[in-house]
């Protein structure tokens, strides 16, 4: 062995500083392969996992509403065509006064039980399908479902109720089919908030 084989080797560098052999890491950047990131990359994981099953949820709900709202509300046209025949058998009915029932032969009484029948079977057949009929006589007026045709002087009842309806309103689901089409009273007795307004409202005298 030679003299140089038995000196150790100089681990210092040119400029006195020992020479390091991998960088310094700092603690809030774990080393590749450590625990902390591989903690750090499970929480990510689960966090997209957790935000993709969100969004699947809402998607499945929203893909649900939108085939229930077809089921239901998919006949809209098909219904509105039905609604005239109703009005035709209402229309057939209406034709016939209450003495001509009263006096009417076993035959007329047939037929008009008939047309009543058919009317009823319309009816249900709509109901079935989500389609029902709006009877606003005696009701306040609502401008969401009814259409004020004309205004009928009652003060037998308060102002702004319907009083004559022109042609049954029917709805479909939530939805608004057709607006019934009514004879709203004016000029009767004040509904009874608009009264207490009024009065708490006055002037002292």
């Amino acid at each position: 062995m030679t003299e140089q084989d038995r000196q150790p080797q100089d681990t210092t560098a040119a400029t006195g500083e020992p020479v390091v052999s991998k960088p310094y890491i700092m603690p809030d950047d774990p080393e590749p392969g450590s625990v902390e990131t591989l903690q750090k990359e499970a929480a990510e994981a689960r966090d997209r996992v957790l935000r993709t099953l969100a969004e699947m949820e809402n998607l499945r709900k929203r893909t649900a509403k939108e085939v229930a709202d077809a089921r239901l509300y998919g006949i809209t046209g098909f219904a509105r065509d039905v609604l005239d025949i109703a009005d035709n058998l209402q229309r057939a009915l209406d034709a016939v006064p209450a003495e001509a029932r009263a006096a009417a032969d076993p035959g007329l009484t047939a037929l008009i039980e008939g047309v009543e029948l058919t009317e009823r079977s319309l009816h249900s057949a709509l109901e079935k399908h989500g389609v029902k009929k709006l009877d606003p006589q005696g009701q306040k007026f609502d401008p969401n479902f009814h259409q004020a045709m004309y205004e009928v002087p009652d003060a037998s009842v308060p102002s702004g109720t319907v009083v004559q309806v022109m042609q049954a309103g029917y709805t479909i689901g939530e939805r608004v089919l057709r607006p019934a089409l009514v004879g709203v009273a004016k000029g009767g007795a004040k509904a009874a908030p608009a009264a207490n307004n009024n009065e708490s409202s006055g002037a002292p005298n």
